[in-house]
């Protein structure tokens, strides 16, 4: 167990706190719901339900322990301190991929609320790490499975 401090975005904290509300609510009682129902149908050594509601509450458990966890050590970034000179934790970067000539735009967050369908992602990955400390007019350029990916800050923002 690290006691690292959860570097959160206000909004990856809401979400954070509305997961943790509704795993220890709503998913608790339905989960005491499907175990209750499993347990009448008899025999606990060969009743599939129920070792399948057993085996989704142990997941549940540690993920509620996981975000208590996080919700501990979470230190906010205040957006009014974001200085938008250069890309920090809680900005997004407007890049050019330059090979497709793509304009993308990521969100750096922490990675606790790293999301790639949302296009949000972690101070901690390969792209984040070099996005860091970047000024708008810099090339980046990211070791990747498919070769080096270079992108060009175009426009640092909230």
């Amino acid at each position: 167990m690290s006691n690292e401090e959860t570097i959160l975005t206000k909004e990856g904290l809401a979400k954070l706190e509305e997961e943790l509300r509704e795993l220890k609510g709503t998913k608790r009682r339905e989960l005491a719901e499907r175990l209750k129902v499993a347990i009448s149908y008899g025999d606990l050594k060969e009743n599939s339900e129920y070792h399948s509601a057993k085996e989704d509450q142990a997941f549940m458990e540690t993920r509620i322990l996981q975000l208590e966890r996080m919700l501990k050590t979470a230190r906010v970034v205040d957006a009014n301190q974001i200085n938008l000179e250069k890309v920090s934790v809680g900005s997004v970067a407007v890049l050019n991929d330059i090979e497709f000539n793509e304009k993308i735009e990521y969100r750096v967050v922490g990675p606790a609320e790293a999301n790639v369908e949302e296009n949000s992602i972690s101070y901690e990955s390969p792209l984040g790490k070099e996005l860091l400390g970047k000024k708008v007019g810099d090339i980046i350029s990211v070791d990747a499975p498919v070769g080096v990916l270079k992108y060009e800050l175009l426009e640092i923002k909230m």
